[in-house]
């Protein structure tokens, strides 16, 4: 019951993940309709549901563009598991502030890079170019597409690439 449900808008807009009994739910209210099964069957005392995979609500929610929340797993997402200083990947990575606190260095996208334990010890708190190490790549936000805020999901569900690609 715990399984992901893809929630599409009514114009096929992704909108989010949802979990099988929340969709089962939305279906037997009315609020939306199942476009992908494939998963079995729920099994009730007088009913068989089949499980949905996909479902498409009955109308239109207008909601602001989504952003990428702001979050370490993110990061080290962005930085593709990747020291941006050495370019070493793997283990014993952390979360390096460019410009550090104490000098005014924001929690921002801008400023939070992936660094490796011995590139972060060796820049301390000061700024890369004081410590006179290069970033590799400059970091920024990543784009909200549907594809970045999805993919998690994607290698489990493949039936949902016709729905993510493109928006």
């Amino acid at each position: 019951m715990n399984d992901p449900v893809l929630v599409l808008n009514a114009n096929y807009e992704p909108l989010n993940v949802c979990t099988t009994k929340r969709a089962l739910g939305m279906i037997l209210a009315g609020k939306a309709e199942m476009l992908l099964d494939g998963r079995g069957y729920i099994r009730t005392v007088r009913d068989r549901f089949p499980r949905p995979s996909v479902i498409r609500l009955g109308y239109m929610i207008h909601r602001p563009r989504p952003r990428v929340r702001l979050t370490k797993q993110e990061i080290f997402r962005r930085d593709q598991f990747t020291c941006q200083y050495c370019g070493r990947r793997g283990k014993g990575l952390t979360i390096d502030h460019v410009i550090p606190r104490h000098l005014g260095g924001k929690r921002t996208w801008t400023n939070l890079v992936t660094a490796c334990a011995e590139c972060n010890r060796r820049k301390g708190g000061r700024t890369p170019w004081k410590a006179r190490m290069k970033l590799i790549r400059e970091p920024r936000e990543p784009q909200a597409s549907a594809e970045y805020l999805y993919a998690p999901y994607l290698d489990a569900n493949k039936e949902w690439h016709q729905f993510i690609l493109g928006w």
